[in-house]
């Protein structure tokens, strides 16, 4: 079954160890071993979280003898922006609806005169 990039993207992001790696590959490329450094896991369990990230397309690895630095690849991020920023503007506008629907109901409280105190 084929997987949309946009899919791969946000299963890679589910997972806080992943963003925490691409976090620090943001920062520039590092190898398995400097990223593992902060984590109390096997080295083997950080790679299975890179095998994800660059299945995602978020990062890439060069194949330099032993040395293999992973990088980030930004680009499938771009995407996922673009479709949080579509919801974010539903929101928006929303909030902007409600904070005219607040400042008339305001309008009408300050408008109408008060009764508390008044005797009949």
């Amino acid at each position: 079954m084929a997987t949309d990039q946009l899919s791969l993207t946000f299963s890679a992001l589910s997972d806080p160890t992943r963003r925490a790696l691409l976090a620090r590959l943001a920062g520039g490329e590092a190898t398995v071993n400097e990223l593992a450094e902060p984590f109390e896991m096997t080295l083997a369990a950080i790679s299975k979280h890179l095998r994800v990230l660059e299945g995602a397309g978020l990062i890439s690895r060069s194949k330099d003898a032993q040395y293999r630095p992973a990088r980030l690849d930004a680009r499938p991020l771009a995407a996922a922006s673009e479709w949080i920023g579509d919801y974010a503007r539903f929101w928006e506008a929303n909030m902007d609806a409600l904070d005219s629907y607040l400042n008339a109901l305001q309008q009408l409280t300050t408008n109408t005169p008060s009764t508390a105190g008044e005797t009949k």
